[in-house]
């Protein structure tokens, strides 16, 4: 089997690398979730779909903290803080691009952490018919790929994968952690100290 020099799949046994090295000024890198819906069970057996969405917690070098997703049409700025952006929001796993998030690694020392993460905004969790996958598209270097497997399907969340600057390196370490609940539930997962609303798209 060939293998792609120009992508790189985390795993257990590959969890991290870097996407950029000590003073690499990189483009806006594009985050990619792709899914796909489950067949329908029988003709009269129409299944009900999920929204499955792509998000980021994130956490900027003077301490400001936010979260960027589609809930709350909090879309993010990509030239301005956060330096992260959502490009909109594929409520039925159809849209043939998936939802694309997007970093501006033009100064990584901006950042301290980013956490890529996914959640099921309706329809039944049931993340093992759903297939997701994760690229990361930096400007230069390899793709990286999460593959959202070992799947849990009661749960709402999926924290997927955190960029940390790590001395002036922005690193990518895969996640793959569900977790039973949402946005609040992941934060306090990771230990951002946001307070949250209830919020609706």
């Amino acid at each position: 089997m060939a293998v792609n020099m120009n992508k790189v799949t985390l795993d257990k046994a590959t969890p991290s690398i870097s996407l950029t090295k000590k003073g690499q000024a990189q483009g806006n890198m594009r985050v990619n979730l792709n899914w796909t819906q489950s067949a329908p069970r029988g003709f009269f057996k129409r299944s009900a779909g999920i929204d499955l969405d792509l998000a980021a917690m994130y956490e900027l070098a003077d301490g400001t903290k936010g979260v960027v997703q589609a809930l709350g049409n909090s879309f993010g700025d990509l030239n301005g803080p956060p330096f992260i952006f959502l490009d909109g929001d594929d409520r039925s796993g159809n849209s043939e691009g998936g939802e694309n998030l997007y970093v501006n690694l033009g100064d990584v020392n901006r950042f301290r952490r980013v956490l890529i993460f996914a959640y099921i905004y309706e329809g039944a969790p049931n993340w093992s018919t759903a297939n997701g996958v994760v690229t990361l598209m930096p400007t230069s270097g390899p793709q990286v790929e999460v593959r959202l497997d070992s799947a849990d399907d009661g749960a709402v969340s999926c924290a997927i994968a955190m960029l940390t600057n790590v001395n002036g390196e922005m690193q990518v370490g895969r996640e793959v952690r569900y977790i039973h609940g949402a946005q609040r539930d992941v934060d306090a997962a990771y230990g951002f100290g946001m307070k949250w609303t209830a919020g609706r798209k």
